[in-house]
């Protein structure tokens, strides 16, 4: 990922996406294609092992942040199958022009919250542009204990397309601090577009 421009970060996430040492030129081939050129202003990459029975899986979600655009990039390691025999990693991308994205959730989970604010232990990053809603409903009720009428449903709609939880126990506090600026950055980005 080379650049003439001083501010770009493209080379520390090409270095970052290296420290993960998970396929780092397939996933950085993916992202670099996703990126196509543009600034690289901010970027998360969150390495995620899994269990599948008796295997551990990996998983890279790479997400980034250009003047123009939200890149998500998510890379999976599979075992050979019918159509490939050999193991294999599928990478998936996906472009979202920042004017698109409808919202940017934030949850921090602080611990001892009675000693004042301290750094999170855990930070769920959720953006939403409305490729996918999620609904959730539940029977609507009146405050009468008496009533047994049906009062049909009640519920919130909800965009959640992309969501990433990181903590400070399993990834690391350095993790935390830095999903908290990539979501500062997407913010005052979103707001702005």
């Amino acid at each position: 990922m080379s650049t003439t421009r001083t501010d770009d970060r493209a080379l520390e996430l090409r270095k970052a996406i290296d420290r993960t040492g998970y396929y780092p030129e397939v996933v950085a081939d993916g992202v670099r294609a996703a990126v196509a050129g543009e600034q690289v202003v901010s970027f998360f990459v969150h390495h995620e092992p899994t269990f599948d029975h008796d295997e551990v899986r990996r998983h890279l979600s790479v997400v980034v942040l250009t003047p123009s655009r939200l890149i998500l990039a998510h890379t999976d390691e599979h075992p050979g199958d019918d159509l490939l025999p050999e193991p294999y990693t599928s990478t998936s991308t996906e472009a979202v022009r920042l004017s698109a994205v409808r919202s940017v959730v934030v949850t921090r989970m602080v611990a001892n919250p009675s000693s004042g604010p301290g750094s999170p232990a855990e930070v769920v990053m959720t953006i939403g542009w409305g490729s996918v809603s999620r609904v959730d409903l539940e029977p609507a009720g009146c405050s009468d204990p008496q009533c047994d009428a049906d009062h049909g449903y009640s519920g919130v709609l909800s965009a959640d397309d992309f969501s990433l939880r990181v903590s400070a126990a399993a990834d690391g506090a350095d993790a935390v601090t830095s999903l908290l600026a990539f979501v500062e950055a997407l913010s005052a980005r979103t707001h702005a577009a």
